[in-house]
């Protein structure tokens, strides 16, 4: 299977089961665009006759040999062999993550909110240390052989229960020494109860921090407000500038959302970019299609043109000296993910798992009272539900009919279940808004690489 795009005045083709990524001129781009990755031995006249007007013959029998020879060289056109090791990679895994919702509560009353204002559709409550200690005794145990563990300290807002993290952190990391684990650590925050005390306990205890802000001052306060209905921008920007001034060159990095409130959401990210802020991620919203924010597919053409102008924006800032990491553009071409990965995604379900305050256990973060998928919990016999677990294990772009064709499937693993099971309520049905996005993203992220790529060789030259 061969992806053929274009984008700013590059021609590219990418080969889906090799992950192969080659950029073309205009005449081998147009010509394997009407003869496919099965060219016979000789160009047919119809072929010929739609490309002499503006090629010549001798170029375009040049271009049309070199096509083959990529053919037969396994460059382009390669088989699928992918199959099988879905087939044999579908099994129960032990566990290498938690996300730990230590609390079920918010200070904020984002309206776009997954987790309905934080308290996930339940009552505001917040997770006692035991249950905690319980749920670092669970993953220790069910992740058998594996040694490296991650913790994702998630809410609603953590901070509205940091005494409660700091010691499920100090219990994990003395256990992980017990048992020959190593513990890494991730806390999710809006900043608004950051200050300097809990600032260098995060530091210096937290691998990776995670910051939530949307953007510019009008987007982010139109849909991220306090209790009190005001807007929080003010509150959290300066101490979220601190956070991300302490942790330097630390994993970190700032996360928004756009709605179709900031359709032109490139302009936040410049303006996260222009503030400090060199890790940035803005995401399309996920939501019902009804509400007023919700992005739909008649949004898309406007997304697509906007993320090939931001993919032009990062280029000239690179260019400028004044470079920034966009998330989503940073795409390894030289091997990407492990198979595994691309098959089956992040794990949800089988590698990683969620824990709610009272302990219940769910696929992830975004599963949570969802109780057709509530697995256990900590503070019963704390035995998980093959069932259910075996279900995502074996989830794999080659379990899902509309993935199994698809070009990017091995960059989006078949998207996010969660997603999929929120938008057409099954895990294997992508979110056709956020499929189309993906791929775009992937387009851009490929036409950045080759951008970078040849400049680094003009210099070099």
């Amino acid at each position: 299977m061969i992806h053929l795009y274009e984008m700013h005045k590059k021609y590219f083709a990418l080969d889906v089961n090799s992950g192969a990524v080659l950029e073309l001129d205009r005449l081998s781009y147009e010509l394997l665009s009407l003869t496919g990755e099965n060219p016979g031995e000789e160009l047919s006249k119809e072929v010929i006759a739609k490309l002499s007007p503006k090629y010549g013959a001798q170029d375009i029998e040049a271009a049309y040999g070199e096509i083959k020879e990529l053919i037969r060289s396994g460059m382009l056109g390669t088989p699928d062999e992918y199959e099988e090791i879905a087939r044999k990679t579908g099994e129960l895994a032990p566990v290498k993550a938690l996300c730990l919702h230590v609390a079920h509560d918010c200070n904020l009353r984002c309206e776009y909110c997954f987790a309905s204002t934080g308290d996930f559709g339940g009552t505001r409550k917040l997770m006692d240390f035991e249950t905690g200690k319980k749920a670092i005794d669970l993953v220790i145990r069910e992740s058998k052989g594996r040694k490296n563990i991650e913790i994702d300290f998630f809410g609603g807002e953590p901070l509205m229960n940091f005494d409660v993290v700091k010691k499920i952190t100090e219990y994990a990391a003395a256990q992980g020494r017990l048992h020959n684990k190593n513990f890494r650590f991730t806390i999710t925050t809006n900043g608004v109860l950051l200050n300097d005390e809990n600032m260098a306990y995060i530091n210096e205890h937290m691998s990776n921090v995670v910051l939530s802000l949307d953007g510019r001052r009008e987007v982010n306060d139109r849909v991220r407000k306090t209790v009190a209905r005001t807007g929080s921008y003010d509150i959290i920007m300066p101490k979220l500038l601190k956070m991300a001034k302490l942790r330097g060159e630390r994993d970190h990095y700032v996360r928004g959302t756009f709605t179709k409130y900031n359709k032109d959401f490139s302009n936040d990210v410049l303006h996260l970019a222009d503030i400090g802020f060199e890790q940035i991620s803005v995401e399309p919203v996920v939501s019902d299609p009804k509400l007023p924010y919700s992005l739909t597919q008649a949004d898309l053409p406007e997304l697509f043109s906007e993320y090939e102008r931001l993919a032009k924006i990062v280029y000239d800032r690179i260019c400028a000296g004044e470079g920034f990491n966009f998330f989503h553009f940073m795409l390894d071409l030289s091997q990407g993910p492990c198979v595994i990965k691309r098959l089956h995604g992040c794990g949800s379900g089988n590698e990683y798992l969620a824990i709610t305050p009272e302990g219940d256990i769910y696929p992830c973060h975004q599963f949570v009272g969802h109780t057709e998928y509530r697995m256990g919990n900590v503070n019963g016999d704390a035995k998980l539900d093959l069932k259910i677990k075996e279900t995502f294990a074996k989830n794999n772009v080659y379990s899902k009919p509309e993935c199994r064709e698809c070009w990017a499937k091995f960059y989006c693993s078949g998207g996010c279940a969660a997603n999929n099971f929120q938008m057409r309520g099954d895990i294997k049905l992508p979110n056709t808004i956020a499929c189309e996005l993906e791929k775009k993203r992937v387009e851009c992220a490929i036409w950045l690489a080759a951008a970078l790529n040849e400049r680094k060789q003009g210099s070099e030259a």
